[in-house]
């Protein structure tokens, strides 16, 4: 059984939309969001608890994933900002072990770019009509350069607990000179699941428009990462036309199979399990 899954995730592997990112493209992604936005969510509470001296003379933050973590940094006021202090995390997040730099410094080159379309995009997010904005939420911007381009994604976040949000999310790319070349809507709705602090929730899921694509999108890999311990899901699931994208919660691995293919292992494991699936 064991070897016809794993033929079955390779065959689903090998299938994408023509111009569309491969599942382990996507997941790993997401998981350069998931470090940004990590060490946003984490950098802020040590500049708040540690550098309140500086607050005054922040002119901002932005945040970027390094080789196995990510780093958070507080600048000044003006187009030529320097430091005001650098949070570098480690692959824990841990804010203990967070290694904090308040000595000031000039922006590095990398940091400049990450600036430069972070605030173009938060401009452009604040005027244009593309971007909805919904009570009790925020859009956070994630400014993100690789080797594939410039872009910067901006996810809807909630401001109230108990609800983990996918959708109303967008991707702003950039070309070599910090010039926006494009923008788009990856999902067509918002997608709010609500979750109870007394109720059980192994799993659960959303699915997608053809609009939106074939598999799981890195914006859902990272919202996944950041929230998915509270709601405690062992597994999430993003249904398309054709395919099925599983996501570990335990493990941040993503597993993405043919709608054919579950049919098969579904209809396999009732036959060999007959007994689990009584009503």
């Amino acid at each position: 059984m064991k070897a016809i899954i794993l033929a079955l995730i390779c065959f689903a592997y090998s299938l994408h939309a023509l111009g569309q990112k491969t599942p382990p493209e996507i997941a790993a992604e997401g998981k350069l969001l998931y470090r940004s936005e990590a060490a946003s969510w984490h950098g802020t509470d040590i500049f708040l608890a540690k550098l309140k001296s500086k607050r005054q003379y922040s002119g901002g933050y932005l945040s970027y994933p390094t080789a196995t973590g990510g780093r958070c940094i507080f600048f000044s006021r003006g187009d030529e900002p320097e430091t005001l202090a650098v949070i570098t995390f480690d692959s824990t997040f841990s804010t203990q072990a967070a290694q904090i730099d308040s000595v000031p410094r000039p922006l590095d080159a990398h940091e400049k770019d990450l600036f430069a379309i972070r605030r173009k995009a938060l401009d452009v997010v604040s005027k244009d009509t593309l971007f909805r904005h919904f009570k009790n939420t925020n859009l956070n911007l994630i400014p993100l350069i690789t080797k594939d381009g410039r872009k910067v994604y901006a996810l809807t976040g909630p401001q109230v607990s108990g609800v983990v949000v996918f959708g109303n999310d967008y991707r702003i790319d950039f070309d070599k000179n910090n010039n926006i070349a494009g923008m788009t809507r990856l999902h067509q709705n918002i997608i709010p699941i609500n979750y109870g602090k007394s109720e059980t929730q192994t799993s659960a899921m959303h699915s997608h428009l053809p609009s939106t694509g074939d598999y799981i999108t890195a914006t859902d890999i990272c919202t996944l990462m950041l929230y998915e311990k509270f709601p405690g899901w062992n597994q999430y699931y993003v249904i398309s036309k054709d395919y099925i994208s599983i996501w570990d919660c335990t493990k941040d691995e993503l597993v993405v199979i043919t709608k054919k293919a579950w049919e098969r292992i579904s209809k396999d494991q009732k036959k060999r399990h007959p007994q689990l699936f009584k009503e």
